[in-house]
């Protein structure tokens, strides 16, 4: 009876596994199979450098508002055979990318601006045919591919790339960022149906706690013309030289250690708290352009504030597990411990699916607020991260009339499909708003600001819990009281076009408005600014003529150019159409610009590899700090999860049991 009851436990077992088990992912591609970060695992091969990125080194110039950038990466090849090398690596969302050398000894090669495709073609002919090449894709606005051909054993190849961004102060602090890693995408769509534009997610990953296996590095200079009231690094420690009071030299100190796993953040005010606005004008050879910086009114809190209602929409997938949750629940608590007690809320819990607090807004009483705040307690951080789902979820909740609607959205952002998020935001916002809170060490920052932008909202990047406070703080300011509203630009005999934006928004936070365009004729004029400010109405004015134009400012004419790019691709709403995917194209080719559709290629025409296949090897990232292995899904090798495999044992151990009990029953019935 014992025997036969054993096999019964086994055959019970065998069937849940085989029934309920998560399917088993094989070596061989499926169709099913959706695009994934993965683990890095060395194949152990001596003859194969598998970590070819040796250094990042960093370069800085920022001067006034304008931050120059030069990133240089070297490779070697340590192994034996011939290999190429791939590596995904982030950047600024504002960086106009302007030019690109490969240097192999003494050898200088300039890149060429290529049609992406074209770019593609010029770099796999010379792959083919043994020559050492280069090829800069941008794969999104914040996120770059470099693809490196024959880098043959012995190999020294530095590829330098230099980009240039705009500094917009925010209450008057400055911040220069450079990202230094990739976090892990989710992506919900199979591998064999997706398009080589989304191919870099598949991307592989050191696990947690394992250091970059590059060095970074980082130095610059800072100089602002006026005195330096403050400056702090809260990302890495830096040693500081100054040479004035207006002028320093930065890089990091000798002592930090895996500086490449988390956003570089250089932070700095003026005395006074000044705020560098005004005119900046450049005359070229072709075209002349212009840059003006307008600093607001200082926000006045109204006496009395609308009731509001808030949806908080809060990721709680696997890669927000442990330290970008634990901050999150920190920064809800204080954000919702201090509503207003006649304000309404609700809570939306998001992973691979979503929960929420209750069908309908609840007033912001204590006992609410200590039921929301013990629902996210509760969080432990875990699946995929399904922000649309989560959002249409929220935005279908019944709305409460009267009541102004917000959207706070909390999340690392590490998910592949930014653009259908941002263009379903722009389609069901009706007359709400939308925050976004990017929580963590190196968050996808195209997405917090898309979300926003779309939103019509303010970001917010929030990389320790001691930030939370006053991140919190500066939204309650924001949603309170707009800074200016109802803006117009009007130009009294200053010939201006092609202006970006057309149409200035409301102005939330206290950061200037920032206008670009080309200019014709004489530097001649009056530009006048005005709006709505809580103190009445507020206007501002410019005498072009009082502005020499100087080729120092060389620099606003990519600004221009990026500027015009992402307003017709990073947050347009939908795809381009074939008019704006030209126009991006042609930008790109016109100012040397990186783009979707344009891409930088440099070939040495020495054919170097005569007929050794040269191995194809992927840089593996590490996990950006904070983030956990959870966040890099793990494709099942050998049946369901081992909680999961225990509860199926316990089953089949309790059918037994009543199967045997009943046995017996049987049997003494009989015998009786």
């Amino acid at each position: 009876m014992m025997g036969k009851c054993l096999r019964l436990v086994t055959c019970l077992t065998g069937f849940f596994l085989a029934v309920f088990s998560p399917p088993a992912f094989s070596a061989e591609p499926f169709e099913n199979k959706t695009l994934s970060p993965y683990f890095f695992i060395d194949n152990g091969d001596p003859g194969i450098d598998q970590f070819p990125l040796k250094d990042t080194h960093v370069e800085v110039t920022i001067s006034g508002v304008i931050a120059e950038v030069t990133v240089k990466q070297t490779y070697t090849n340590e192994g034996s055979r011939p290999i190429n090398a791939n590596y995904v690596f982030p950047a600024s969302t504002r960086a106009a990318v302007h030019g690109m050398t490969m240097i192999i000894g003494e050898l200088v090669i300039k890149a060429e601006i290529r049609e992406r495709a074209q770019a593609r073609r010029e770099f796999e002919k010379a792959k083919q045919a043994g020559q050492s090449a280069s090829l800069l894709e941008q794969q999104r606005p914040n996120v770059f591919s470099m693809h490196v051909a024959n880098v043959m054993p012995g190999d020294r190849i530095r590829v330098e790339l230099r980009y240039t961004e705009l500094l917009v102060p925010t209450e008057g602090t400055y911040e220069f960022v450079y990202p230094t890693v990739v976090g892990p995408r989710y992506s919900s769509q199979p591998e064999a149906t997706a398009p080589q534009t989304d191919m870099w997610v598949k991307s592989p990953y050191l696990k947690k706690g394992e250091s970059p296996r590059y060095a970074f590095t980082i130095h610059g200079t800072l100089s602002t013309g006026i005195p330096l009231k403050e400056l702090a690094c809260p990302s890495h420690e830096i040693q500081a030289n100054w040479e004035n009071e207006s002028r320093l030299k930065f890089s990091l100190a000798e002592s930090v250690d895996g500086a490449g796993n988390r956003d570089f953040i250089l932070k700095y005010r003026l005395a006074g708290d000044q705020i560098e606005s005004g005119l900046l004008l450049q005359r070229g050879s072709v075209e002349n352009f212009f840059l003006l910086m307008v600093q607001p009114p200082r926000s006045i809190t109204p006496k009395i504030i609308p009731l509001r209602e808030y949806v908080f929409v809060v990721d709680v997938s696997g890669s927000m597990n442990g330290f970008p949750l634990n901050t999150a629940k920190e920064l809800l608590r204080d954000l919702i411990d201090h509503l207003n007690p006649r304000d309404m809320f609700n809570v939306v819990l998001f992973a691979g699916g979503s929960h929420i607090l209750s069908p309908r807004s609840l007033p912001a009483t204590s006992g609410n607020i200590s039921s929301a705040i013990d629902f996210i307690n509760r969080q432990r951080g875990g699946g995929g991260t399904e922000l649309q789902s989560a959002l249409r979820r929220a935005m279908a909740l019944p709305h409460e009339e009267g009541l102004s609607r917000n959207f706070v959205v909390v999340t690392d952002g590490y998910i592949n499909a930014e653009k259908k998020v941002f263009q379903y935001i722009q389609a069901h916002l009706g007359e709400a708003n939308v925050f976004a809170f990017g929580i963590g060490s190196s968050v996808n920052r195209f997405l917090i600001e898309g979300v926003a932008k779309a939103g019509m909202g303010e970001p917010f990047v929030v990389t320790t819990p001691v930030e939370a406070p006053e991140a919190a703080s500066r939204f309650r300011q924001y949603i309170q009281s707009p800074v200016l509203t109802d803006i117009k630009v009007q130009y009294d005999k200053f010939k201006v076009f092609d202006v970006e934006p057309v149409s200035v928004p409301d102005v939330l936070a206290q950061r200037p408005i920032i206008i670009h365009g080309k200019w014709a004729g004489k530097s001649e004029g009056t530009i006048i600014v005005s709006g709505v400010s809580g103190s009445g109405h507020y206007t501002r004015s410019f005498d072009v003529s009082r502005t020499a134009p100087s080729e120092s400012n060389r620099a606003i004419r990519y600004l221009w150019a990026r500027t015009r790019i992402a307003k017709l691709s990073d947050f347009s709403r939908g795809a381009e159409t074939e008019d704006e995917k030209a126009e991006i194209t042609s930008l790109g080719l016109t100012y040397n610009l990186l783009t979707k559709y344009t891409s930088f290629v440099a070939v040495c025409e020495v054919v170097r590899n005569g007929n050794t296949p040269a191995k194809n090897v992927k840089q593996p990232l590490p996990l950006p700090r904070g983030v956990g292995n959870l966040a890099v899904g793990q494709p099942v090798t050998s049946g369901p999860e081992p909680e999961l495999a225990l509860l199926l044992v316990l089953c089949a151990l309790l059918l037994a049991a009543a199967w045997l009990a009943r046995t017996r029953r049987t049997s003494n019935s009989r015998r009786a």
